[in-house]
């Protein structure tokens, strides 16, 4: 088994709320193909697939030399379509970098695969402070209870911890609250384990957070805490804000 570190890129073209977003242009280049060249850039990945559903993504990838795998059209999660290609990859470390994130950060990356070095987690994941009420309403958010070694507790798109007595809009001034930043870092075991016999777990089903899967099966999650807010596009509104900022 190699050393170091190799990231998978899942995308899925027929997306539930923005079909065809991977292949969106985004300032010349379809989404996809900028989430590759960022995720290249980091110092710790050896190699960088783009585990697909399509031929005609994969076709596209192939385009501009990247490395591809096509995979079942009825898996249900990225988590899933990395599973289903882990046996093309030779590191013991296998990052997840969704496929609709166009400005991940490459020394995020880096300090995602660093943390592996000193820590004996299943699986890392980065963690942002939320200061926004906003941020904290968003169902589209996960938000994060954690440990005081850093470890998940919990995932959920309800706004946790609660703060007794105090309005929801006091909470990002009275508690420390934190969302989580949607990439991982996987040891290369977790994901042979989903392939062989890890089913949708009770808390997954009902939160629809697939990390919970991992905590109800006892794994271990644990966070870093950066500075970067994750930017992710799901709707044509992000679309759009994603192009503003690369546009400029």
């Amino acid at each position: 088994m190699g050393k170091g570190a190799d990231a998978v890129i899942p995308a899925r073209l027929q997306s539930t709320r923005l079909p065809r977003k991977v292949l969106a242009d985004i300032a010349g280049k379809p989404m996809i193909r900028h989430v590759y060249e960022r995720t290249s850039l980091a110092r710790s990945i050896n190699r960088v697939l783009i585990a697909t559903d399509s031929e005609e993504v994969a076709n596209v990838a192939r385009e501009w030399g990247a490395a591809v795998e096509l995979t079942a059209p009825d898996l249900p999660s990225g988590t899933a379509r990395i599973a289903s290609v882990v046996d093309k990859m030779d590191a013991e470390i296998v990052v997840n970098v969704q496929g609709d994130q166009p400005l991940v950060e490459p020394e995020l990356i880096d300090e995602l695969v660093r943390s592996f070095q000193d820590n004996a987690a299943d699986i890392i994941t980065p963690v942002f402070r939320i200061t926004e009420v906003s941020d904290l309403t968003d169902p589209g958010i996960a938000k994060v209870v954690r440990g005081k070694d850093g470890r998940a507790l919990y995932f959920s798109r309800s706004p946790i911890p609660h703060v007794r007595d105090v309005p929801i809009a006091g909470w990002p001034k009275r508690a420390t609250l934190w969302a989580q930043y949607g990439i991982y870092g996987f040891r290369r075991h977790v994901l042979e384990d989903f392939n062989a016999s890890l089913p949708p777990g009770e808390l997954e089903q009902a939160e629809k957070l697939e990390q919970l899967r991992f905590l109800e099966a006892g794994y271990s999650i644990y966070t870093i805490e950066t500075r970067f807010r994750q930017i992710a596009v799901d709707t044509a509104e992000d679309l759009a804000r994603v192009r503003r900022i690369l546009a400029s």
